[in-house]
């Protein structure tokens, strides 16, 4: 299987399943929408217009402003930001950088390296059992160690990876007994939902999410594992969030990148055709979901996680 205030517990007046006949349909979130996955992440941040300038003699042999009469009201201006200084000038005066460097944002930075070494895990490129030094990753990726050390610890919270001490980050080795369990608990989260979904949700509500079951067939002929975890995980987001409950999207997102992980020796071959099935599950559970086929939804949605 390839791979924030929460409603009321169901039942409750937030149950979708008490929605009458003229309650309007749910609407999939822009995030979930096919070609809004990724997220976008400013990595530079330029300094605005006139920092690190230089004040002029005649500002500044004006000195302070005057004080106005007690009680009257002012606005104070924007302090002038101080200038960039390097030393060895020639006058002995520290000098002003002329174009002061940009400001880099390291928990972008730290963000999209996670997302590369997480797209790595998936596609195979850091193989189970191999130690990484976060130096070694830093040169790969053209930053410093610094926010490759930050991204491998979340990714050991994560389970991914365990740490290797004054080395590095092993890579964990995942065995069928693990994938199993991530499967059965997700079908636990997952598939109830599904099912009451079926009951509630109108059939043109389906039309949205077909565009995403079509981006994972893509990327499964494709035989692209990380473009697949991706969209796979996007499907199902969008999927789980008709019910509206936020922490389980969240809960059931983060078992799903959890099953991602593929098996350590796993053929190529065998992993493509175990995408292009999963693939073909979404069209036809939307096929069922569509049709309200509820015995038909239950087949597809009960063996595609028994299927992981």
């Amino acid at each position: 299987m390839e791979k924030a205030g929460s409603r009321e517990a169901y039942g409750s007046a937030g149950d979708p399943s008490e929605a009458g006949p003229g309650t309007p349909a749910p609407r999939v979130p822009p995030q979930f929408r096919a070609g809004g996955a990724g997220r976008e992440r400013p990595a530079v941040r330029a300094p605005g217009p006139g920092a690190g300038a230089v004040p002029s003699g005649a500002a500044a042999a004006a000195g302070p402003p005057e004080r106005t009469a007690r009680g009257e009201h002012t606005h104070s201006e924007a302090p002038i930001p101080r200038p960039r200084l390097t030393h060895g000038s020639a006058t002995g005066v520290p000098a002003v950088s002329a174009a002061p460097r940009p400001v880099i944002q390291r928990a972008s930075v730290r963000g999209q390296i996670l997302d590369a070494l997480r797209a790595a895990l998936v596609g195979g490129d850091l193989a189970p059992g191999e130690v990484y030094s976060a130096p070694v990753l830093g040169e790969r990726f053209g930053v410093s160690a610094t926010p490759v050390r930050e991204a491998m610890q979340q990714l050991a919270i994560e389970g991914a990876v365990e740490v290797v001490p004054n080395r590095g980050f092993r890579v964990v080795r995942r065995g069928a007994r693990e994938l199993a369990e991530l499967a059965e608990i997700r079908a636990l989260v997952e598939v109830p939902v599904i099912l009451r979904l079926a009951r509630t949700v109108s059939a043109s509500c389906w039309a949205e999410l077909r565009p995403l079951a079509e981006a994972t067939t893509a990327a499964a002929a494709c035989g692209d594992r990380g473009r697949y975890a991706e969209s796979d995980r996007a499907f199902h987001g969008a999927l789980l969030a008709l019910a509206g409950n936020r922490q389980l999207v969240r809960i059931a997102d983060e078992l799903h990148r959890r099953a991602q992980w593929p098996l350590a020796g796993a053929p190529a071959s065998r992993r493509r055709a175990d995408l292009l099935a999963d693939a073909a599950q979404h069209s036809a559970l939307l096929d069922a979901l569509t049709a309200q086929d509820l015995p038909a939804v239950q087949s597809v949605v009960h063996a595609h996680f028994t299927d992981c």
